[in-house]
């Protein structure tokens, strides 16, 4: 399958928290049709620790219509945050290399980001010419679909009602040690 991902995360309560929205390629054109007639008027991106509550519920729910997956990665932060995202990040590119996905985007951390790819290379690096995975880096207002990342994220770690508005949205929480 060709699936494309798109990651984000949050960090709740010591708990460092990975979202990836997984979408087939023709999903992908309607996807981000979706999300950008989500934005207010001189809005640029979706950021979901930015919006109003009601605007997070209005959000959620046209994500819950349009059929959107996402699969959530969990580790503890007491081995430190970097460890922690790296940790859930290898996770979870050996099960999308597992899934046969063909294309990697995780919003941007600047200088950070080598980090990501250090790891992802390590995992690839075991199967990589098996394997027909490309990866990058990117702002969250140059690829919409890393806002439903962002989405997920967000309301995952906020739990109550929020947990219950995303479930319809997460498809497995992977827990990491």
């Amino acid at each position: 399958m060709s699936l494309h991902v798109f990651v984000d995360e949050s960090c709740r309560r010591d708990r460092y928290l990975i979202a990836a929205a997984s979408l087939d390629p023709g999903q992908l054109a309607g996807a981000r049709k979706l999300l950008r007639s989500l934005l207010l008027p001189g809005q640029h991106e979706l950021h979901f620790k930015k919006e109003t509550p009601q605007r997070r519920r209005m959000v959620l729910s046209r994500l819950v219509d349009a059929g959107v997956r996402c699969r959530i990665y969990v580790a503890d932060c007491a081995m430190g945050h970097e460890q922690a995202r790296q940790a859930c990040l290898a996770r979870l590119t050996e099960d999308i290399l597992a899934a046969e996905a063909h294309r990697l985007v995780l919003d941007s951390r600047d200088r950070r980001d080598r980090f990501d790819a250090a790891t992802i290379r390590a995992v690839l690096g075991k199967v990589a010419r098996d394997s027909c995975l490309v990866y990058e880096h990117l702002c969250s207002h140059q690829e919409e679909l890393l806002w439903v990342a962002d989405a997920a994220a967000w309301a995952f770690g906020a739990g109550g009602d929020w947990l219950r508005r995303i479930a319809p949205l997460v498809t497995e929480v992977v827990t990491v040690a």
